[in-house]
């Protein structure tokens, strides 16, 4: 899988509300009513990762989820992160 280039990764960063770049991760904090609502947001997120093969590095802080995207075998972004980021938001509402 391709490395995305710098304007390609900023082009879509801009289909995505809340979504940034940090080194070579995409990265997002999700905010939810509370602690359950928090893990059965993560459990949501399994099926879609385990069927991509690409999981995101997910840290948990009561009821704040932050994920970040990198495809580590590439040493970058391409488009698992961008496709994972997109389900995310759709199974965060």
């Amino acid at each position: 899988m391709a490395l995305l280039s710098h304007d390609e990764i900023q082009r879509r960063l801009r289909t995505l509300e809340g979504w940034a770049v940090e080194g070579h991760t995409i990265r997002k904090q999700f905010t939810f009513g509370g602690f359950p609502q928090a893990i059965q947001f993560v459990t949501r997120l399994v099926p879609g990762a385990e069927s991509a093969d690409h999981h995101p590095d997910i840290t948990i802080h009561y009821r704040r989820v932050t994920l970040s995207y990198s495809t580590h075998s590439e040493g970058g972004l391409t488009d698992k992160d961008f496709a994972g980021a997109a389900q995310a938001d759709q199974l965060a509402t």
